[in-house]
């Protein structure tokens, strides 16, 4: 079919144009949408690490709610030892029921120094019923090289109370447990120095190769070198510091922290069975699949009823418990639902289509994986 257009021509161009333009700005929106994030969200430096610090210690000053096992009170013997205090040991005037032998755990920031301060988790080991009101004693802290690297002590705050006496009491909130706000200030700095390096490790913390080469391509774009930046293995990238910077290694490192990259990983469908979530990602896709769910519903019933004996019963004759049981199997129909999809709200519209319960959901979303129709790794927590 030929079709002319006499007549008015500039108008008509003009039309033409801006349907292109509209087209194009169509497709514009339509595009897939990149998510960049700044390095320091990605991955950290060398060296750039918490560490875990534990220690044991008691905690006095408790109303009575303390350890009544002998074990702390031979602590707490050995501990006024130490100060210059001798307990015979047959003396029984020594109680231990306002103390509790405690565990105090802490995590040093990144390059902590002596000074600083951190909160520290105080954790009953005994029978205490509670730490409210308590005070944690000087407790050492140490790494797991068995050295000590912050010291602990304060009242320790549990977020919550005990109350009531003589078989009714209140309790709010766990009370064995509770936090000492920067209670432990840290004595020895974790041995790690920048100076003199000339190169730098990045680690991923999601390790990836697709995402780890995308990092070393935009610091060699940044620093305008190809050979600046290198990946070791998919965790784990390696830079090396100019030598504008090899005096001033943290302003380099403020520098690559501030690039954008581009993240790409495993799409995931990540499902807790405990509580009925699933959570799915934007990349999930649904290939073609037929599926049919069904609800088998089995419900026992047990009625008690009394027979009691008649007019003319036999002197013997008494009244008993009758129980009646009853079993009813319900089974709902079910229909079989083509479903597939392309984007994440195709794939949506497709399982909410099949009118089930997000536990039911569990069952469908694990036969899909098994059955090969689902794009994606299933993670179950």
């Amino acid at each position: 079919m030929d079709i002319r257009v006499r007549g008015q021509g500039s108008g008509v161009r003009k039309t033409l144009v801006f349907l292109c333009l509209m087209v194009a700005a169509g497709s514009w929106l339509l595009a897939p949408e990149i998510h960049a994030k700044r390095l320091k969200d990605v991955a950290s430096f060398e060296g750039m690490r918490e560490n875990k610090v534990v220690g044991f210690g008691l905690v006095v000053g408790l109303d009575g709610s303390g350890d009544k096992g002998k074990a702390t009170l031979q602590v707490v013997a050995n501990m006024l030892l130490r100060m210059g205090v001798t307990i015979p040991q047959a003396s029984t005037n020594l109680k231990s029921k306002n103390t509790a032998a405690v565990m105090v755990t802490a995590t040093l920031p990144p390059y902590p120094k002596p000074g600083v301060k951190v909160d520290v988790v105080v954790s009953t080991m005994s029978d205490a019923k509670s730490l409210q009101g308590g005070t944690l004693l000087l407790t050492p802290l140490k790494g797991a090289d068995n050295k000590v690297y912050a010291l602990a002590q304060g009242p320790v705050s549990i977020g919550g109370f005990v109350g009531g006496s003589g078989g009714t009491t209140v309790t709010k909130n766990h009370t064995t447990a509770g936090r000492v706000p920067e209670g432990a200030i840290v004595e020895v700095d974790p041995n790690f120095v920048f100076s003199g390096k000339t190169e730098v490790q990045l680690f991923l913390y999601r390790p990836d190769s697709t995402t780890a080469s995308d990092i070393a391509r935009q610091i060699n774009l940044k620093l305008n070198d190809e050979k600046a930046a290198s990946t070791v293995d998919p965790s784990t990238v390696k830079v090396i510091i100019p030598e504008a910077y090899k005096s001033r290694p943290v302003e380099f490192m403020a520098e690559l922290e501030s690039i954008d990259v581009t993240v790409d990983g495993p799409t995931r469908v990540v499902i807790n069975e405990r509580t009925g979530t699933i959570v799915i990602g934007e990349a999930v896709r649904i290939s073609p699949v037929a599926i049919s769910h069904g609800n088998l519903t089995v419900e026992i019933k047990t009625d008690i009823k009394v027979s009691q004996p008649g007019a003319f019963a036999p002197a013997m004759a008494e009244t008993v418990v009758v129980p009646q049981t009853g079993v009813a199997v319900t089974e709902q129909k079910a229909s079989l639902f083509e479903i597939s999809g392309a984007s994440l709200g195709e794939v949506v519209r497709a399982l909410n289509s099949l009118g089930v319960t997000p536990r039911d959901l569990v069952s469908i979303v694990q036969a899909l994986k098994v059955a090969g129709a689902l794009q994606a790794q299933l993670e179950i927590i």
